[in-house]
């Protein structure tokens, strides 16, 4: 691995756990953080021939600043508190497994015919999981934190068999704090919107 790499990797790892830490604390910062980090980890899973999650951090991007404009204006136009955490309904998650689904064999055709990658569908696997968390956590929807924790899981030895080992470590610190983030959720979820959880931007 050379140096460039290297410090992509682990500018990379420095962001991504910062920005799971504030997502769980419901810290409207992860927003920006996260997008430090979609665009460290382009670059290094350009490198590694990881394509679809590659790509996968400028959807992120786009999801960044969607996710942003909703914590602080989701609740409603004349809104006083922030967008509360809760449950996904029947109908979401209905669309998001029918759209995860066709996005992960879709990803997967693509993949296997115009790139080399050598793992096609965890690839897509991985790609569809997290976009379905994504948006999720957008929305700040409970069970956005149970998606992310499947993606995790296939994650970890994905990036070990790329020999990813940095972010690999990474990524089971991810796991850890979405438990944690979970937890906080599922807390809030109970106790109400706790605005004192929430920290708005003010520039």
């Amino acid at each position: 691995m050379g140096w460039a790499t290297s410090w992509t990797e682990i500018l990379g790892f420095a962001t991504g756990a910062v920005c799971v830490w504030l997502v769980g604390r419901q810290h409207i910062a992860n927003w920006p953080i996260g997008i430090a980090n979609n665009i460290f980890f382009i670059a290094l899973f350009t490198q590694a021939g990881l394509y679809a999650d590659a790509g996968l951090q400028i959807v992120f991007i786009t999801l960044a600043g969607y996710g942003w404009w909703c914590w602080l204006h989701g609740a409603g136009p004349n809104a006083t508190d922030a967008l509360p955490v809760r449950r996904t309904t029947v109908n979401e998650w209905v669309a998001l497994v029918a759209a995860g689904a066709v996005g992960v064999l879709a990803l997967t055709v693509l993949l296997s015919q115009v790139t080399d990658s050598s793992v096609p569908f965890w690839d897509a696997l991985t790609t569809g999981l997290s976009l379905m968390a994504t948006y999720g956590q957008c929305r700040k929807l409970l069970e956005s934190w149970l998606l992310w924790i499947a993606a995790d899981l296939v994650y970890i030895p994905l990036y070990i068999y790329k020999d990813l080992y940095l972010t690999a470590l990474l990524y089971t610190g991810f796991l850890l704090l979405c438990v944690t983030g979970l937890l906080r959720w599922r807390r809030s979820l109970h106790t109400g919107p706790g605005a004192r959880d929430v920290h708005r931007a003010t520039a």
